[in-house]
């Protein structure tokens, strides 16, 4: 099955279930207040699936982020480099640095979340080291990064013009996961987390 990074509709964010997102909702809530924040409620609901439209993500993280994080090292200060790489959750607001949640995620024991305005500069600043080409899917919504990284269409466009981003496609798909990400939230006003 895998890991996989995808956006979050009101419909699971709010569920208490097992499937749902309502424990992190809560917790997330009961910090915000803390900080005098208000809390987070205006989350989209499910959209209909429809390629191309950016209302739904969802990638899966196949490839090693090794290659990923010696970038993040070389062009992040070691604290922002951490920040890009150890979030759990992220958030479409912004946020006075990361807050923990002592609720277990998918891969951990707790819920680290980050607020996407936090990580859109320092997305782009590694696509920017990259080079990251403009043919890089800009809506992902049902895998495309993934398919266009791992199914050939970048490697065509490697041979055809390389550059920075052709020397490793796997940290490339890591830069351009973690951007379109942050826009993602962004734009939809969604959380996204691993699943």
């Amino acid at each position: 099955m895998g890991m996989y990074l995808v956006s979050v509709c009101a419909e699971d964010w709010f569920t208490e279930d097992e499937d749902g997102w309502g424990d992190v909702a809560t917790a997330l809530n009961g910090e915000l207040r803390l900080r005098g924040l208000p809390p987070y409620e205006s989350v989209p609901g499910e959209a209909d699936f429809v390629r191309g439209s950016g209302q739904t993500f969802e990638e899966k993280l196949i490839p090693s982020m090794d290659g990923f994080w010696d970038l993040c090292q070389a062009h992040l200060s070691r604290e922002d480099a951490e920040t890009v790489c150890g979030w759990t959750l992220l958030v479409p607001f912004s946020l006075d640095g990361t807050i923990t949640l002592p609720v277990e995620s998918g891969y951990s024991d707790s819920t680290v979340v980050l607020g996407a305005p936090q990580l859109l500069p320092m997305a782009q600043r590694l696509a920017a080291a990259v080079e990251l080409p403009p043919e890089t899917p800009q809506m992902c919504d049902n895998l495309d990064l993934t398919t266009w990284f791992r199914d050939g269409a970048a490697k065509e466009l490697a041979t055809a013009r390389p550059g920075p981003w052709s020397d490793d496609l796997d940290t490339a798909f890591y830069v351009a996961l973690f951007l379109r990400a942050a826009e993602h939230s962004i734009r939809r006003g969604c959380p996204m987390a691993y699943c």
